[in-house]
């Protein structure tokens, strides 16, 4: 895809934009930049476009220049139907994605992972699996920095372990995964996705350019991943994190260990108790990284390693601090309702749970059982405090708060030595924060206070970012919206 001398625009400027805009200059492209905020509302980073020969158009689009352009490049930020996108795809202008322009200028191999959740932690891992190994692994995507952004210097030896959005695969064309990841399927987003079946045919574009070259890895213990993955080109390999499969090739789990039967014989990748994260769902995660790696020639030995070594992600299921016995955990990046479920369901002690934020789709009710087995007592927090009521308040007792730092102090007030007080929000955080990220640091902020207050002189709270995030980047955080979406702020 040669874009030099032509002209190119650049929708949306958050992260992906900017590596995108930068990228087509350094190409010789000539590039418009466009964001419907001003630069005000901006990065920084978007003024010092204009170093590189990026000409902006902030506070609003011109259609002109997208009728006009050779190509249209999206940010996962911007809603595929905004109609200045209508109208260049009605001249015949070519309109992609962010990690379609980076596919088609990338070497090397790509490992792309989605799903509903599980993606940046499977993402990551998979990241530490081929580092063990010693692999020149890049990662990114919807995680770390945009694919665009680690395409220079790649070769043929390169792995790419990508986190990809609904967003993102609604904008592709030829962009091919060597190992498509599709983890789960369960209602999100749908402040977006006009359905549910069309956010799950975005998500299941993973697989459509795949060949029989290439390997799908499939949850069977989903059966809408199931489904969507009926009838693809790659080969698919099943894997079940649940238990033992019968017969034929796949991955599982058996006595304590996770193995992979591939052609007739089985080995094991590593054994659970290997594992020092909480929650089944994130062994489950572990495991179909072992087998990405694993299809990649990683030895298992240094996939056992890197899962030793693996401490997660800030802000999933992460052990911030413990104050006078109640331990609290910072789950901000449980965006949607089926995540937060998962992650109250990795405690075997009493949780006092802060839920809610800005609605966009599920059923609180579908936290009723783990509420009634396991929830003390609910913090509802932002827009959807009354939804979050209606569907709790009869199995434990709900308590309303005006802000995160309050819901933290009564939540504490609450708890006895022994229980956990976890941030499952369930929702997005645009309500009240920038982000999932932003959610979670307000989180870590208010236990610090409490521990300070309580516990003199004792260790902060944990604010650390993952070892492979990006310097000045939060891991895990999504571009721009929270796990793996983008709410309508670009474009």
């Amino acid at each position: 895809m040669d874009l030099e001398g032509q002209p190119v625009v650049v929708v949306g400027l958050a992260r992906s934009g900017i590596a995108a805009a930068e990228f087509l200059a350094r190409r010789g492209a000539r590039v418009v930049a466009t964001d419907r905020k001003g630069a005000g509302e901006l990065a920084p980073e978007v003024l010092k476009l204009m170093e590189h020969g990026v000409a902006l158009e902030l506070g609003g689009h011109r259609a002109a220049s997208f009728t006009a352009a050779a190509a249209v490049v999206v940010s996962p930020g911007v809603p595929w139907g905004l109609p200045e996108l209508d109208a260049a795809r009605s001249s015949g202008v070519p309109v992609i994605a962010e990690i379609e322009l980076a596919f088609r200028h990338l070497s090397g191999t790509v490992v792309a992972v989605t799903g509903t959740k599980g993606k940046s932690t499977t993402t990551a891992a998979l990241g530490e699996m081929l580092a063990a190994a010693g692999r020149d692994v890049r990662v990114g995507g919807n995680i770390g920095r945009p694919l665009v952004g680690l395409v220079e210097g790649s070769d043929d030896a390169t792995v790419f372990a990508v986190e990809v959005s609904s967003f993102q695969l609604e904008g592709i064309e030829s962009f091919r995964p060597k190992i498509a990841v599709l983890l789960n399927l369960s209602t999100d987003h749908l402040d977006r996705h006009a359905s549910f079946e069309e956010y799950a045919s975005a998500k299941a574009r993973i697989f459509e350019n795949q060949t029989p070259d290439d390997w799908a890895l499939v949850n069977v213990d989903d059966l809408e991943t199931l489904r969507r993955s009926e009838g693809i080109r790659a080969r698919r390999l099943l894997v079940r994190p649940s238990g033992p499969l019968p017969g034929g090739d796949g991955a599982f789990v058996e006595a304590g260990l996770a193995r992979l039967r591939l052609g007739g014989r089985t080995e094991t990748l590593f054994p659970l108790s290997a594992v020092r994260l909480p929650g089944a769902h994130l062994a489950g995660d572990l495991l179909v990284a072992a087998v990405a790696a694993r299809l990649l020639g990683t030895p298992a030995d240094a996939i056992a390693r890197a899962v030793t070594a693996f401490r997660g992600l800030e802000h999933v299921l992460e052990r911030v601090a413990e104050v006078r016995g109640v331990v609290f955990y910072d789950d901000s990046k449980a965006t949607n309702v089926d995540a937060a479920r998962r992650g109250l369901e990795a405690f075997d002690r009493p949780v006092l749970a802060i839920v809610g934020g800005r609605y966009k789709g599920g059923d609180f009710e579908d936290l009723r059982e783990v509420a009634a087995r396991r929830v003390k007592a609910v913090l509802a927090i932002g827009e959807s405090q009354e939804r979050v009521a209606l569907a709790l308040a009869s199995v434990t007792p709900v308590i309303p708060c005006d802000s995160l730092a309050e819901a933290v102090e009564r939540a504490f007030g609450a708890a006895e030595p022994g229980d956990a007080v976890v941030l499952a929000p369930g929702c997005s955080s645009f309500d009240m924060f920038r982000d999932y990220a932003e959610r979670g640091r307000a989180f870590k902020e208010a236990v610090r206070r409490l521990s300070e207050e309580f516990q003199p002189g004792g260790p902060p709270a944990r604010s650390g970012a993952h070892p492979s995030a990006e310097p000045g980047s939060t891991p895990g955080e999504a571009e721009p919206d929270d796990d793996g979406g983008a709410r309508t702020r670009n474009g």
